[in-house]
């Protein structure tokens, strides 16, 4: 895949977890990757620049992580700098899960963080 379509998707995957309810994708300058916040919880970081290398890395059940790095053997792998169980990252730069397959990850990855807030963390975001 060329750089601008893996620019495009690195975009496109900021945008939609901004207008997941309470989230907030920022660059962290410390890690350097664009960091998926919620209530100071990460559910996701991804490289902000275009690459070959490019991932982004996201929560899961333990047992659906499995079954995905079987699936996608080489794309889905475990999570980068983070617990094997519970992330995986995957390489932007295959086209063996589209963004929208992406997007629902993103989406479980930022329900399992949302599970764990307190009850008052939860009522913020639903102000």
């Amino acid at each position: 895949m060329e750089q601008t379509m893996i620019q495009q998707r690195i975009e496109r995957f900021k945008i939609f977890g901004e207008k997941l309810k309470g989230a907030k994708v920022y660059f962290r300058e410390d890690w350097e990757v664009l960091y998926f916040d919620l209530q100071g919880k990460m559910f996701g970081m991804m490289n902000d620049q275009a690459s070959e290398d490019a991932i982004i890395t996201l929560k899961n059940l333990p047992e659906k992580n499995e079954e995905l790095r079987e699936i996608y053997k080489g794309t889905v792998i475990p999570g980068y700098y983070t617990n094997k169980n519970h992330w995986n990252s995957i390489k932007l730069a295959s086209d063996d899960l589209n963004d929208e397959a992406i997007e629902q990850l993103i989406e479980v990855s930022y329900q399992l963080v949302y599970q764990k807030l307190t009850k008052k963390q939860k009522a913020e975001i639903e102000e």
